[in-house]
């Protein structure tokens, strides 16, 4: 399979629709159909469904002959997954962070502050945002372009998970101020402790999500 680098009009779509799915815009079992989106788009409907397949294959959209397209609602095992390739990857680029640009390491600041910013005026779902970009500049660190391209669909993947959370406001105020902690432990080259304090995040973040997936499957079997 050739992979379609976001140049094509199928690939404009498909960056267009993750991009909406990592902002929160199109929760899971939200509708995707082409002859809505691709008016929309400006495109074919050809175009749109080659965009729906591509989204299929990036874990994003679920497919099926009597029902279409629809944005995936993530199962347990989708979000241990998730939190295992995040582990390493973000703890890979706290290792890196020594030979970070500034750029990268500015980034990483201001997503942490954005998050403060969105909290203070209750933004929740901005505040949603901001962490995945924080986490998305932690990946940065390592300085490679490769693996920023898979973290991101990672991470539009991550906002399916937290879209289950039964109250977003107190899921996505507890990790402001931690997100700030580990900007702030690399900003001044504190790279052991800065690892410490992610490994926990990441643990108490997985179980909330999981304990919030099982219970939705629970009350929608």
């Amino acid at each position: 399979m050739i992979e379609d680098d976001g140049t094509s009009a199928s690939g404009r779509v498909r960056e267009k629709l993750r991009l909406q799915i990592l902002r929160g815009e199109l929760p899971p079992g939200t509708r995707l159909i082409d002859r809505v989106l691709a008016p929309e788009h400006g495109v074919s409907r050809n175009s749109v469904r080659e965009a729906l397949r591509l989204l299929v294959n990036d874990g994003l959209i679920a497919s099926t002959v009597n029902s279409g397209a629809s944005v995936r609602a993530l199962t347990t095992a989708d979000v241990s997954d998730i939190y295992a390739a995040r582990r390493i990857l973000e703890v890979g680029g706290i290792r890196a962070s020594s030979q970070a640009s500034d750029a990268t390491l500015r980034r990483l600041d201001e997503a942490a502050q954005a998050s403060i910013e969105d909290r203070r005026l209750q933004q929740w779902r901005d505040a949603g945002t901001a962490s995945l970009a924080f986490h998305s500049a932690l990946v940065s660190l390592a300085g490679s372009a490769r693996l920023d391209r898979f973290f991101a669909g990672l991470a539009a993947q991550l906002r399916l998970a937290f879209a289950v959370m039964p109250d977003e406001a107190a899921f996505q105020a507890q990790w402001v101020d931690r997100d700030r902690s580990i900007a702030d432990l690399l900003l001044t080259g504190r790279r052991e402790a800065a690892e410490l304090e992610l490994l926990g995040y990441l643990a108490e973040s997985e179980a909330a999500v999981v304990d919030a997936v099982r219970a939705a499957q629970h009350h929608h079997p």
